[in-house]
């Protein structure tokens, strides 16, 4: 459901700062046209087009397209915006940088989920091309907390609905890695005015390591967080860019 608000979703989850650079720098170091998968409201891919770089976005939300489209076209960027799913897809391009940002590839949570999106990828990177993506690095805390106890998450401030609440409740599941979580987003007159499922895969940093390998990529770095520390058991973030064998 929250995928089908851009307004709401923006509200609750501006991409950073160190978002925008992050992608930014990289796409300039390795040139090229640059592809996003899980696009969203193109709050990264439209920033990255305004620097005249060949942009593509996908995303299989609708919604969420119209308002990159939106975006683009209020900064007068060119930005190619298609509706498709990260694990089956095919441009009839390449592109230099590939990248999959602020948790996005942990909305997959089979084997065969993965193997599709990099099998993908890599139909679509040029010679030398890569991949980059970021993911929290899970916390046994975190997942432990009880199923079905709210908890409090943000408190936001939004142009259309004024100060916006957000409470969740957890529901991991240890066999799948998969936390079936719930927003209830709640406004200054209406307590959970939307309730919205998140549902999230962890991937623990050795099993990250597992995946791009077993998958048939090399990972050449992971960061701690998107300003280039070193990556530690307490690292926040895993930031990852990977390539090809």
């Amino acid at each position: 459901m929250l995928y089908e608000d851009p307004e709401l979703y923006d509200a609750l989850l501006p991409a950073s700062r160190d978002h925008v650079q992050f992608y930014d720098q990289l796409a300039g170091v390795h040139g090229g046209p640059v592809l996003e998968l899980a696009c969203g409201s193109g709050q990264l891919i439209v920033p990255l087009a305004s620097k005249g770089r060949r942009a593509v976005g996908i995303d299989n939300s609708p919604q969420m397209l119209q308002a990159a489209r939106q975006r683009a076209a209020a900064v007068g960027v060119h930005v190619e915006l298609v509706e498709g799913d990260m694990r089956n897809f095919d441009l009839g391009e390449r592109f230099s940088m590939i990248f999959i940002a602020r948790n996005s590839l942990l909305h997959l949570s089979a084997t065969a989920d993965f193997a599709g999106l990099f099998s993908s990828v890599r139909r679509h990177l040029v010679s030398g091309g890569v991949l980059a993506f970021d993911v929290f690095n899970p916390t046994l805390r975190t997942l432990a907390r009880e199923t079905g106890e709210r908890y409090p998450v943000m408190r936001i401030s939004s142009p259309s609905h004024g100060e916006l609440t957000v409470e969740a409740t957890n529901g991991y599941d240890a066999a799948t890695q998969v936390n079936r979580a719930t927003w209830y987003i709640s406004t200054p007159t209406q307590r959970d005015a939307w309730v919205s499922p998140l549902h999230l895969r962890s991937i623990f940093p050795q099993e990250l390591l597992s995946l791009v390998a077993a998958n048939r990529f090399k990972l050449l770095s992971r960061h701690g967080d998107l300003r280039g520390s070193e990556f530690t058991g307490t690292s926040p973030r895993q930031v990852c860019l990977c390539q090809p064998d």
